[in-house]
């Protein structure tokens, strides 16, 4: 299973040897106290003999401590890799390509971050059960071997045929687990619209109750394969114990007189211990689908791109290896990218494109709607490799090695931004002051205060929290700044602002400004207007003289 790799992967080896010993201990400690109370029971003279009672009384509480470190050491083994194991995932969703992320879906990564790792965290925490469990049964069989081979050999086979006629059921409901983790992606895109299109579903009955529908059939296939899977899982369960059953049957009136030099006490040793691994086997047999559960989930995954196995496709870098911040110059040659899309024939093809970049530029990127205006500044980012062609960063290529420390010359405002509530990344001293000086060039200071380095709320207007989203482009005081459609939800007053002061004070501190932006009246403040249309600049118009802002 998979999920032993995952176990075995982000727990220290010598814990996990450890806590193995602990768990055969436990095992072996309990047949131990079963051969004692077998041999008061069946034995000669055991009941009264002191050193068997005393050795009793012993084990009982060693068995006991033994038992709970087992379960307390896997259990924290677990639980570490568990957290580990969040945490290794994000990393590795931040450190995947973003052209997989966003083919992938937010709703997709929600479900491997969310339902995913809760099923391999439930797993995790049943292991301790598991395997101890096992232990029992492996140590009750060694002692089953030790009164009898034959009986031991009778009982291995049975085993056989449950394990085998066990995984038949078995693998018919692990692919209903998977069906059912299918379904679970597109009933997550359901809920997404659920919350982020709530405005729209409200606004229009028939839209609502066609979302609806929709979202029932889902939750309704992923109840059935769920039940489904489960329903085997408990037949399969009741068949192990049907096995059982028989083989005491055949233990108790079919064998006797079969073997007749086995005494009956050898017997009655035999039952009381078959009867006493029932219990754990049962726990274990009942754990499968908790386990298996977790396996579609770690192959789900996986399958996502996302390996647990493998290493992140790009490696976080030193912070003293980033670029120098008093970079000269910045050239695309050749640059392309194609944007594949499932099912389209035709993939949208940006460049080749040549341009060039120098400090204290102010730089408009305009054209239509899907002209290729973001697609370049995601190339340009280094968010997108280029397919052909390469970027050059003061005459050196930015490669795969270089590219994370490339992108730390940038601060960026996306049309898409997201908003943190914390300022994360500025650990200044005087940070909350400088926060406050730049909430009142933005016009904030009277609806957000910074303390500690958080944001004292977010609840605000489009075009406010997108002044937020710059606000943490001041501070962060990046060479290169690049705007994706700033200026759209701001107010006539505050647009001429950003336009007329806060671009040109920007440049004038000698930082690449690139804005992309529609408003055709403001063209006339930037050094250069580069135009896209279907992925290729084309004429740019003339920058004209802008009027002189109002106040």
């Amino acid at each position: 299973m998979k999920l032993f790799s995952i176990l075995k992967k982000y727990s220290h080896r010598p814990v996990l040897l450890i806590t193995i010993l602990f768990g055969a201990l436990a095992g072996g400690m309990s047949t131990a106290l079963l051969f004692l109370v077998n041999e008061a029971l069946f034995g000669e003279g055991v009941w009264n003999n002191p050193k068997a009672i005393v050795a009793f009384i012993a084990l009982l509480p060693l068995s006991a401590v033994i038992r709970f470190l087992a379960s307390y050491t896997l259990m924290k083994l677990g639980a570490e890799a568990a957290c580990r194991l969040q945490v290794e995932l994000s990393r590795r969703i931040l450190a995947a390509p973003l052209s997989r992320l966003e083919a992938l879906g937010q709703h997709r990564l929600l479900v491997a971050l969310t339902e995913d790792i809760g099923s391999v965290i439930d797993a995790l925490q049943a292991v301790p059960v598991f395997f101890i469990n096992i232990a029992v049964v492996l140590a009750c069989l060694g002692y089953l071997g030790w009164m009898s081979w034959q009986l031991l050999l009778l009982t291995l086979v049975f085993m056989v045929i449950g394990a085998v006629s066990y995984q038949i059921p078995i693998l018919a409901g692990i692919r209903r687990q998977e069906y059912a983790r299918e379904i679970e992606d597109d009933l997550f895109g359901h809920f997404r619209g659920a919350t982020e299109g709530v405005k729209e579903l409200k606004m229009n009955r028939r839209r609502r109750e066609g979302f609806l529908g929709d979202l029932e059939g889902s939750a309704t296939a992923l109840k059935d394969f769920r039940l489904s899977a489960m329903k085997i899982f408990i037949a399969a369960a009741s068949w192990g114990n049907l096995l059982f059953f028989i083989l005491l049957g055949i233990l108790a009136f079919w064998i006797p007189g079969k073997l007749p030099e086995l005494s009956a006490d050898t017997f009655g040793r035999v039952g009381m211990v078959l009867l006493y691994i029932l219990s754990p086997l049962q726990a274990v047999l009942n754990g499968f689908p908790t386990l298996t559960q977790a396996d579609v989930a770690v192959r789900k995954v996986e399958r996502l791109g996302l390996s647990l196995a493998k290493d992140p496709e790009e490696l976080s870098t030193d912070p003293k290896n980033d670029p120098s911040e008093s970079w000269q110059s910045l050239v695309l040659e050749g640059v392309t990218h194609r944007y594949e899309v499932e099912n389209e024939p035709h993939a949208f093809t940006l460049g080749p494109v040549d341009l060039s970049f120098r400090p204290g530029e102010l730089v408009f990127l305009t054209g239509g709607n899907g002209s290729g205006k973001t697609t370049l500044a995601k190339v340009l980012l280094g968010l997108y490799p280029p397919d052909d062609g390469r970027i050059l960063l003061d005459g050196k290529e930015v490669d795969g090695h270089t590219r994370d420390a490339y992108r730390q010359l940038f601060s960026v405002v996306f049309s898409d931004f997201f908003l943190f509530e914390k300022l994360l990344g500025l650990d200044a001293p005087d940070l909350d002051g400088r926060s406050q000086e730049y909430l009142e060039l933005l016009r904030l200071k009277h609806k957000v205060r910074v303390e500690q380095g958080r944001l004292s709320t977010l609840d605000l207007s489009q075009g406010q929290r997108k002044r937020l989203a710059l606000l943490t482009s001041y501070l962060e005081d990046a060479p290169i700044l690049l705007f994706d459609e700033w200026a759209a939800d701001q107010d006539p007053e505050f647009k001429e602002v950003f336009y007329h002061h806060l671009l040109p004070a920007l440049k004038a501190q000698g930082k690449l400004v690139l804005v992309i932006s529609h408003d055709d009246r403001y063209y006339g403040v930037a050094d250069r207007v580069v135009k896209f249309d279907y992925g290729q600049i084309v004429a740019a118009p003339s920058p004209e003289p802008v009027p002189a802002a109002r106040g």
